[in-house]
């Protein structure tokens, strides 16, 4: 058995992670800890991983961070220094060992699954077995959850290139039952909108077998204004195509911290009702001028507006993405929220 659990959390701080061990840090967390539930986030050592483990904090929950190896720690621990402490354990376990993930996943009330594979090349990098390796490691996560979490629930971070790549036959409203063509994305190697749909879908298969309540949250093109460049290496090949996506009016972008945000917000929903698919994005890029703000941010000039024509006209027949079922959601919590505090 690769990873070795042990829930005290009076062990000795270690520095190092050998042959898969378990090891955990000093926890110190609110009192108002949402009834001290364990949750599990994947991938850690990824910018909007840990944008999530820090919303999952403040909110007082008890959270277990999934990582692959040493390096994800260093690289974790850049991200997230003053919370580390804060964290219950910290848990290596590979995405193709599943005896592994069922060893981490033990005692949780949801796994959170927001694993991706870093494209240290660009758009040029991410390549069809990547694509292939991301579904399998989702229906390893999947199955684990149904086998050994305490709560058979899971939030699988998606993107909204799982919805909108459908060649000519782009539907006039893009909304959750909207899904990208697996063939189409192959032919034009949309390698990583493969990767986001085949995952997904094989999660989505893998829960009814399994019997997990899962849930999807499909976001646009993750931005970081406050850190410019956290996202480059994903957005490379997010962007592929993107000259298309700016011109049919489908080139969304959010906010990482208001995806984690909704993230937190669609968990505790699922206790009313959240279920399926949910888009989430802040804005449409709809002009050159936003086009060419966009590309200055993530400092890949000319990537998207290309010969610096005008775009054209939004036509009737354009695409329009709706964001309608969790804006929904986020009323509803809102609300929820509100009769808490009166």
């Amino acid at each position: 058995m690769d990873v070795a659990i042990s829930l005290a959390l009076g062990l000795p701080k270690q520095r190092s992670i050998e042959h898969g061990v378990f090891f955990a840090r000093d926890f110190s967390s609110s009192l108002n800890a949402r009834d001290r539930k364990i949750v599990c986030v994947t991938s850690g050592n990824s910018y909007f991983g840990s944008q999530l483990i820090m919303k999952l904090l403040a909110c007082g929950y008890l959270v277990r961070v999934i990582i692959e190896n040493q390096a994800n720690l260093e690289d974790m621990e850049e991200l997230i220094r003053e919370e580390m402490k804060q964290l219950e354990s910290i848990v290596v376990a590979r995405m193709d060992d599943l005896d592994g993930l069922c060893n981490a996943f033990r005692g949780c009330h949801v796994v959170f699954h927001t694993s991706s594979f870093i494209d240290p090349r660009g758009i040029s990098g991410y390549t069809e077995r990547m694509a292939f390796l991301e579904a399998e490691a989702a229906k390893n996560v999947i199955e684990a959850c149904g086998r050994a979490a305490f709560v058979k629930r899971c939030l699988f971070t998606s993107s909204l290139l799982a919805c909108i790549w459908k060649g000519n036959d782009l539907p006039n409203l893009i909304d959750e039952t909207s899904w990208s063509d697996e063939a189409f994305c192959r032919e034009n190697k949309l390698w990583l909108a493969l990767a986001k749909t085949s995952a997904e879908q094989a999660a989505w298969r893998k829960a009814r077998e399994m019997r997990v309540k899962l849930v999807t949250l499909c976001p646009g093109l993750l931005m970081a204004p406050s850190f410019p460049n956290a996202h480059l290496e994903t957005s490379l090949p997010y962007l592929k195509g993107g000259d298309l996506m700016l011109r049919q009016g489908i080139l969304a972008t959010e906010d990482v911290s208001k995806v984690a945000e909704a993230h937190v917000y669609v968990y505790e929903d699922m206790d009313y009702g959240a279920c399926g698919r949910y888009i989430c994005f802040g804005k449409i890029v709809g002009t050159l001028e936003e086009a060419i703000q966009l590309e200055n941010g993530l400092n890949m000039h000319g990537q998207l507006s290309g010969d610096q024509t005008p775009l054209p006209v939004a036509a009737d027949n354009d695409p329009t993405i709706t964001k309608s079922k969790l804006s929904r959601l986020l009323f509803r919590a809102s609300q929820r929220l509100s009769c808490k505090q009166q």
